[in-house]
C-alpha cells in the first residue's frame, strides 16, 4: 500500500507541475489537472477543440515542466505510418541498415488533428499508444517512459477527415476540451508583455524518472470494495440504458479506477471516495459510450446519459468505506 507520506509528496509534485504549466496556459487548471492525471495513470488524452485554444502550448508546457522531450506531428491525409513511428534506413558510411526513430519517441507527443490521417496511420499511432513499442523488421524499440500522447481533433470541421471508430476512441484514457478562456484570463493573455504561451519560461520542476516512480506507486492506492462495486454499478447502468447502443466496457471501468486513484492522491488522500469517481467519470467514460440512432436525432449527448446514470446509482455510505 502507498502511505500518507508518499501521497503528500505526490500532491506537492502535482501542484508544482500544475503551477508550472499554468504559467503558459492561463485559466485552464481543470484541463491541466486532467492531462496530469492521464500522465500519471499511464494513459493518453484526446482533446476535441477548435484551432487556437492552446492545445500545442499545453502539450509542450507539460513536457517542459517534467523536463522531458516533446514532439508534434501534424496529421494529414498523405501521412504514412513510418512518418510517425520511424523506419529502417541504409547507412552508406557503415553499410548497415539502422533504425531512424520517428516523432513518437518522446515523452509528450502532440498528434495534431489525428482525424485527418488515413486509418492505417491512425492505427500505427494507436498501436504504439497501447504497446509502447515500435516493431520494425521484427525488432522492438521501446518508447520513452513516461509516454503521453495528446491527440487533437476539430469537432466542427468535417471536410477531409477520417472519423475515429469507437474501438479506437476507447484507447484514449480521457477526452476533454480546453475551450475559450474567461474574459479575465483572455485579457491577461492579450496584455503586451504577458508570459502566457511562453514555453521557454516554463520551469522544470520534475523529471521523467520521478514521474515514472510515482506512476507505479499510485497503482497501490487503496480502493475499497464498496467503491469498486459502485464503479461496476455505473458500468451496468450504461449497458442497460435504452438511449445507448453500447455501454462502457470492463477496460473502461478499469481505467476509471486507475484515474480515480491518481485523482484522489492529487487531493491528498490515500484512498478513493465516491466523489472522485463522480468528478472523473465524464472525461473517462463519455467517449466510450455509443448513442442509439434515435438518441442522436433527439440531441441527447453521452455526457447527459452518464450524468443520469450517476444520479440513479446508489452511492456507498461513509460507514461502508
Amino acid at each position: 500500500m502507498i502511505d500518507t507520506g508518499e501521497v503528500s509528496a505526490f500532491r506537492d509534485l502535482h501542484t508544482r507541475l500544475g503551477d508550472a504549466v499554468e504559467s503558459a496556459v492561463r485559466g485552464k487548471r481543470d484541463v491541466i489537472d486532467l492531462v496530469l492525471v492521464a500522465m500519471f495513470a499511464g494513459g493518453h488524452v484526446l482533446l476535441e477543440d477548435v484551432p487556437g485554444t492552446g492545445k500545442t502550448t499545453l502539450a509542450r508546457a507539460v513536457a517542459g515542466a517534467l523536463g522531458g522531450l516533446s514532439r508534434r506531428v501534424q496529421f494529414t491525409p498523405d501521412l504514412l505510418p513510418s512518418d510517425v513511428t520511424g523506419t529502417s534506413v541504409y547507412d552508406p558510411q557503415t553499410g548497415q541498415i539502422r533504425f531512424r526513430p520517428g516523432p513518437v519517441f518522446a515523452n509528450i507527443v502532440l498528434a495534431d488533428e489525428i482525424n485527418r490521417a488515413a486509418a492505417k496511420t491512425q492505427s500505427a499511432l494507436l498501436e504504439v499508444m497501447e504497446e509502447r513499442t515500435v516493431t520494425i523488421d521484427g525488432i522492438g524499440h521501446a518508447v520513452p517512459d513516461p509516454f503521453l500522447v495528446v491527440a487533437t481533433q476539430n469537432p466542427i470541421d468535417l471536410d477531409g477527415t477520417y472519423r475515429l471508430p469507437e474501438a479506437q476512441l476507447d484507447r484514449f484514457m480521457l477526452r476533454t476540451s480546453i475551450g475559450y478562456p474567461s474574459v479575465e484570463d483572455e485579457l491577461d493573455v492579450l496584455r503586451p508583455g504577458s508570459g502566457a504561451g511562453r514555453i521557454a519560461d516554463v520551469r522544470t520542476v520534475s523529471s521523467p524518472r520521478e514521474i515514472s516512480s510515482f506512476s507505479g506507486r499510485l497503482q497501490l492506492l487503496h480502493v475499497a470494495d464498496p467503491i469498486l462495486q459502485y464503479i461496476s454499478s455505473v458500468g451496468t447502468g450504461t449497458r442497460t440504458d435504452e438511449r445507448l447502443r453500447l455501454g462502457t466496457s470492463t477496460r473502461g471501468l478499469r481505467t476509471l479506477v486507475r484515474c480515480a486513484q491518481v485523482y484522489a492522491a492529487s487531493k491528498g488522500r490515500h484512498f478513493v471516495v465516491p466523489q472522485d469517481v463522480q468528478d472523473i467519470a465524464e472525461p473517462v467514460l463519455a467517449h466510450r459510450l455509443v448513442l442509439t440512432r434515435e438518441s442522436v436525432l433527439s440531441g441527447v449527448t453521452t455526457a447527459e446519459v452518464l450524468s443520469d446514470v450517476l444520479s440513479r446509482v446508489a452511492v456507498p455510505k461513509p460507514a461502508a468505506q
